[in-house]
């Protein structure tokens, strides 16, 4: 890394999974707000269901996500009956009937028996209208996967997963207790796709604790070679503050900030070089995929799972610490599994924060979804550059060597793409009057 990159690496910004952020959410949206949204949407809107199942059978001390550990079938079989009852609550609020994809995250999906699996998913399927669904796609832990689960995931027209891989290196693994032999996700992928769920993603961490530039690389190689559909390429945020389970990270072990950076460039170098087509600043996906012809039609956007093509009308979030994506905002359900099911068995919605979007918002939005999806944006089609100029003053002032401005449009520059969320920054109208805490941009 050029030295001279180290400042605006170290910088922070949001990842820009919603806007407005999740920071700017209050309790002032409530289950009332939610189930007047609901109403709201028309019978021929369309709609994305995203299931959230926090339990796994170990926690990995990297992980940031809401997880919870359990050995036991019985937190997880009372936890599938009460997201049974949640999708009976939502479908008694909304006329809304068709979906246009499902997904899986947590957690672990496969932590549940695929019996019970089943007893969701054909909970879903006497609710809604699966006839027009283009993706289901379920997150696995590739050392829980076995035949059972696979034969449930076609029954019931999962044609995605997406395998939890993290590095190759075993002691990178092991620095990060998450121990997962390179057969299994061998196994994994080879058995999926003999069932027939071809499109296989992968994810990816690089600023690992113990993690060279070498195993990052290696790490990417060894995962392209098994022809992934897509690959998420996150960078490690530290936040022991936030997470408790960090603390057991080697801090001494981490990656400075210039080898963070040699890592994502690094890997971004390999899998261009396998034939992988970069999107956005953190995916990639093969020439084929879908998400490869959204960027390609520059329509790509950005929500809570990353860069997608969805194009349904609402995102409905399913389960604790869920996130739902409404015409009129969003809205977050309960994060803590107890509460939030003792809301849903109460007969109400689990809603703890959200926030309203005006047409601003959303006009800021798509500007942002632009930049960081296509690097680019014509103002021109969002009032004009005179309706931010004080956005472009400061973004030129301060980010000159990332952009380029010419006229209307506002063009991230190639040696600007790994840091285009300190572009997008400057089109965020609530982020100089907040305090919250975001990740660095490397």
């Amino acid at each position: 890394m050029d030295l001279s990159l180290l400042k605006i690496a170290e910088k922070t910004a949001p990842r820009y999974t919603s806007y407005p952020t999740a920071p700017m959410f209050s309790a002032e949206v409530t289950s009332e707000t939610y189930g007047k949204w609901l109403g709201e949407l028309n019978a021929d809107a369309t709609l994305s269901l995203y299931l959230h199942i926090p339990y796994c059978k170990s926690i990995c001390l990297y992980c940031g996500c809401h997880t919870f550990a359990t050995r036991k079938e019985a937190p997880v079989l009372d936890y599938a009956d009460t997201l049974i009852k949640e999708i009976q609550l939502v479908a008694a609020k909304t006329k809304a009937r068709k979906v246009k994809s499902i997904a899986w995250g947590g957690g672990t999906p496969n932590i549940l028996s695929p019996a019970t699996f089943l007893k969701i998913t054909d909970a879903i399927k006497s609710h809604f209208d699966l006839s027009q669904i283009n993706e289901h796609a379920v997150e696995m832990d590739p050392r829980l996967l076995n035949d059972e689960h696979i034969a449930a995931f076609v029954k019931a027209g999962v044609n995605r997963a997406s395998l939890g891989v993290q590095d190759m290196n075993h002691h990178v693994q092991k620095a990060i207790g998450r121990v997962q032999d390179l057969s299994l996700v061998k196994r994994a992928t080879k058995k999926l796709r003999a069932a027939g769920i071809d499109a296989v993603n992968m994810d990816l961490i690089y600023g690992l604790p113990e993690q060279s530039l070498e195993d990052a690389i290696n790490s990417a190689k060894i995962a392209a070679s098994l022809k992934p559909s897509r690959l998420a390429v996150f960078g490690y945020a530290h936040v022991p503050w936030f997470k408790k389970r960090q603390r057991l990270i080697n801090e001494a072990a981490l990656p400075e900030t210039a080898l963070r950076y040699d890592q994502a460039m690094g890997i971004k170098a390999a899998l261009e070089a396998l034939g992988y087509v970069a999107i956005g600043f953190d995916h990639f996906a093969r020439s084929d995929d879908p998400l490869a012809i959204a960027a390609l039609n520059k329509t790509v956007k950005r929500s809570f799972q990353g860069y997608s093509c969805e194009t349904a009308d609402a995102i409905i979030g399913l389960g604790c610490s869920s996130i739902s994506t409404l015409p009129q905002g969003y809205v977050q359900n309960n994060p803590e599994p107890g509460a939030w099911a003792r809301a849903i068995e109460a007969g109400e919605f689990a809603t703890v924060r959200g926030v309203a979007t005006s047409a601003e918002d959303k006009t800021r939005r798509e500007i942002i979804d632009r930049l960081l999806g296509d690097f680019e944006v014509d103002l021109a089609e969002f009032g004009g550059v005179g309706s931010f100029f004080t956005e472009i003053r400061n973004l030129a002032a301060e980010e000159g060597d990332l952009v380029k401005i010419t006229d209307e449009i506002v063009k991230v520059t190639e040696f600007g793409k790994p840091f285009v969320r300190l572009v997008a920054r400057h089109f965020d109208a609530y982020l100089d009057g907040s305090n919250a805490k975001h990740s660095r941009v490397i």
